[in-house]
């Protein structure tokens, strides 16, 4: 059967759009079309900015979106507009530091009404259809600002001009803002702040709801490494302890087949019940974190974690189409929250797919093996959600393991192996019978900028690890990124790939985090075209965001009309700023090239935030790692001869066993000498490791055991 409305969305790329583009609201995507109808009608625009996994998103389409009534307000008197913020985060990052600015809160669905030049009058998020529990409803909203539009035109263009005007002071305080010498008290002081956030009960920083912010467990482990402060890791290793053992962690996986990774957040202080939507830039963050926390507990429990978040994105979030190898190529972008309970179901419900009643799983697994089950993940027959205010999880469980194996062993008479076997044993029994459920929605576009930040993952996983099917994994989606998105000539990336199509010009961001992913790779493989792409990206990097005036990078390109001002990213958040991950860059590049335009380029970034960095260490918490790789003389290491002989592999391995955040590797190939001289002089006749500051090297030498002593 036909779909009895189509709009212009139905052209679009995005999964997000093309949820909307049945909707008999006449959406525009943003562009030209739409703002010179805006202009030529002389009508407000309806800017309503979301992403395809979002729970309320969901909602308000089902509320209003799709509500008749409502459609025709929005087509007779405004000019409606749906852009997906993973798109297009730059428009996203205007729109919602107004919305924040003007009502207190922010949050997606973003709502906001715009003149036809495209600045802002009124904003908020979610709108109930009608007026209820003290808030006006959408409708109310629209018929209002139609009214006013008409009535009062002159008061709301004025006010729409006063707001950007405010918009470009805030966005521009760090432009005059005195600059500050920082020295490392400012790493006490983060460290000091997050240890008052910190959940000594229950692991994480602040209360409900808690998010895995793993900008703040990678300064902490940095810091750690610093000053060897056994506190400050006990709180990272604590966090990720209690994440694995939580309801955002997917428990129920089968390896080679599919399950596991976490989910985006918990609502609660507990890790219990999560917002259920899957990210992949959560999974690729927290996959390092893991990896990390191996590397420095020597704990392989955290190592079992991070092997399941690279079974998750292999089995389920990696594009097997893209390429002809088995692993595929580009990694997709996210799992929603909501999926049907049944087939038959007509309306979704949020974690419908992840949760369990008490009799399903006595069915599955019999009676004595779901007694110990239910004892080490809390299942109840009355279902185990501390909270449920949406009476989504009456009789469901959601798996969180409140008891270790140890536990269980101890009170059902056992020993651990037996407990793990039959742990294991349930939880691939699980995953079959979840497997028969509907599905959450995919959403399986492309982002280069998400895909770099599980690129790095993959390539650290290989290095800690030591499986080759990382580093394939990790290489394969490289390889996709510079076939599909990346132009060769020009040294320009395009933001996102879905179904053939590449569109959308790159970010700061898609940069930013691309080039850490060539890094992480080349410093994995030790293939020198990486580095000279990762060189080549920087360059285009500086010419298309940077600021040379005040210092720091813009997170659009310049030229955009359709934007009213160009911002920069300065918060650390779900995802790192690409600022912070750019001075980073700049610094590690600076130290493999020997470069002074890209130690420059990072200097002046840090140095623009460095007020923000003094007075709110804990609100950048990757830019310090940033600035504690500058601060630190970092270790050059450096490799010759061949890498193919089990010496060299021997050698690598002694490097990438240990966490030393403050060091560049290189291998002294022909390709990598065109970038560092220095690298001419290396003649060896075995393969052996230089361990230099400042090109200023110790003994050369090939044996492991002498190359861990030097990196200590």
């Amino acid at each position: 059967m036909s779909a009895k409305f189509t709009n212009r969305l139905i052209n679009e790329k995005s999964p997000y759009l093309l949820q909307h583009a049945h909707n008999p609201v006449d959406w525009y995507p943003w562009g030209e079309e739409a703002i010179e109808k805006a202009r030529k009608e002389d009508k407000p625009i309806f800017l309503s900015i979301g992403y395809s996994t979002c729970h309320w998103c969901h909602v308000m389409e089902h509320e209003s979106f799709e509500n008749e009534e409502v459609a025709k307000i929005l087509n007779t008197y405004f000019v409606p507009i749906k852009v997906d913020r993973e798109e297009r985060p730059d428009l996203d990052k205007v729109y919602m530091t107004y919305v924040q600015a003007s009502t207190g809160s922010g949050g997606w669905p973003m709502s906001v009404w715009l003149t036809p030049d495209l600045k802002p009058f009124l904003g908020g998020t979610y709108f109930p259809p009608e007026d209820r529990y003290g808030r006006t409803g959408f409708k109310t909203v629209l018929e209002r600002v139609a009214e006013k539009w008409q009535s009062e035109r002159a008061a709301i263009v004025n006010v729409s001009e006063n707001v950007v005007e405010q918009l470009k002071s805030y966005t521009s305080q760090l432009d005059s803002a005195e600059k500050v010498t920082l020295t490392p008290k400012v790493f006490d002081k983060a460290a000091s702040q997050f240890a008052n956030q910190f959940d000594s009960e229950w692991g994480g920083f602040g209360g409900a709801p808690k998010f895995p912010r793993a900008v703040i467990l990678n300064f902490l482990h940095n810091y750690y490494a610093r000053t060897g402060d056994k506190r400050v890791l006990e709180m990272s290793l604590f966090t990720l302890r209690k994440m694995a053992m939580g309801g955002i962690r997917d428990h129920v996986r089968a390896i080679g087949k599919g399950g596991g990774g976490f989910a985006r957040y918990s609502t609660d202080k507990y890790w219990h019940v999560p917002h259920f939507e899957k990210m992949l830039y959560d999974n690729a963050q927290l996959a390092i974190s893991y990896l990390e926390a191996f590397q420095l507990s020597g704990e392989h429990e955290f190592a079992d974690v991070a092997r399941d978040i690279f079974n998750y994105i292999l089995c389920d979030m990696t594009d097997k189409a893209s390429d002809s190898q088995a692993l595929g190529g580009g990694f997709y972008s996210a799992e929603d929250a909501d999926s049907l309970p049944t087939f038959e179901s007509t309306h979704k419900a949020e974690g419908a797919f992840y949760v369990w009643e008490q009799a399903e799983i006595d069915s599955l697994l019999g009676v004595r093996d779901s007694e110990i089950f239910s004892y080490i993940f809390n299942i109840k027959p009355s279902g185990n959600a501390p909270s449920d205010p949406h009476g989504e999880f009456i009789k469901k469980n959601i798996l969180i393991q409140l008891h270790t194996f140890e536990d269980a062993a101890k009170r059902f008479n056992t020993t651990t192996e037996d407990i793990k076997a039959l742990v294991q044993s349930a939880k691939a029994e699980l995953f079959e019978a979840r497997a028969k459920r509907p599905r959450p929605h995919l959403d399986d576009k492309v982002l280069v900028s998400w895909n770099g930040l599980m690129i790095s993952a993959f390539a650290k996983g290989y290095q800690v690890l030591g499986d080759e099917t990382y580093l394939n994994a990790a290489t394969n989606a490289t390889e996709f990124i510079l076939k599909k998105l990346y132009n060769a000539e020009t040294h320009t990336l395009l933001r996102r790939y879905r179904q053939g199509e590449a569109g959308i010009d790159g970010k700061l961001a898609d940069y930013a985090f691309f080039v850490q992913a060539l890094l992480d790779l080349y410093e994995s493989s030790l293939n020198p075209r990486y580095l000279t792409v990762a060189i080549r990206l920087t360059e285009a990097m500086q010419k298309l965001f940077e600021d040379k005036v005040h210092g720091g990078f813009f997170s659009s390109q310049e030229g955009d009309a359709s934007m009213i001002l160009r911002m920069k990213e300065d918060h650390d958040g779900a995802e790192p700023s690409p600022n912070s991950i750019a001075a980073l860059n700049l610094l590690r590049l600076a130290q493999m090239t020997d470069r002074q335009d890209f130690r420059q380029s990072a200097e002046k970034t840090l140095l623009y935030f460095s007020q923000l960095l003094e007075k709110a260490p804990s609100y950048l918490p990757q830019m310090l790692v940033a600035l504690s790789f500058y601060l630190q003389k970092p270790k050059q290491i450096i490799l010759a001869g061949s890498l193919e002989t089990p010496e060299m592999k021997s050698l690598r391995r002694a490097i990438y066993e240990k966490f030393i955040p403050n060091k560049v590797l290189l291998h002294a190939s022909p390709e990598a000498a065109t970038h560092l001289d220095f690298l001419n002089t290396l003649t060896v006749e075995k393969p052996t490791a230089f361990v230099c500051i400042d090109y200023a090297c110790q003994l050369p030498t090939s044996e492991p055991s002498m190359l861990e002593k030097q990196l200590s």
